[in-house]
């Protein structure tokens, strides 16, 4: 599926707590608080990082119930809403700061998905990225 990448699972499992907190953050750090739709987009994206990435089978997670194949897509999904946030919810004239955060976020979330080494020593078995086998 992916080929493989620089980044192990492992690190792309524990960088995403940060980029949460950093999502949930943005619109008090670069000032767009005040907007109620990239605000709204922020907060549910870091919302919706978190419940994924708690429930992947991988090794730092609550319930694994997401299997890594599903995460990836999940991650290249949500990279590009965010990428294509500013022009979907109209506030691409509304803010600067908030259309440059959503579409760096963005690109930045699909590069670390395409790098992420989905094979290897962060899989729960060690093995390649497949979905977890029922009862397993």
């Amino acid at each position: 599926m992916f080929r493989q990448g620089p980044l192990s699972v492992t690190a792309h499992s524990v960088a995403e707590p940060f980029l949460v907190a950093l999502l949930i953050a943005a619109p008090f750090l670069f000032g767009f608080s005040s907007q109620a739709a990239p605000t709204a987009v922020s907060l549910v994206a870091g919302v919706a990082i978190l419940v994924v990435s708690m429930s992947t089978c991988w090794r730092l997670s609550l319930v694994k119930v997401v299997p890594l194949v599903a995460h990836a897509m999940l991650d290249l999904g949500l990279g590009a809403l965010l990428v294509a946030s500013p022009f979907l919810f109209g506030f691409k004239d509304d803010s600067t700061a908030a259309t440059v955060f959503f579409i760096l976020f963005g690109l930045a979330e699909i590069l670390a998905t395409l790098a992420t080494r989905w094979t290897g020593a962060g899989a729960p078995d060690g093995g390649p990225l497949r979905p977890a086998r029922p009862g397993a």
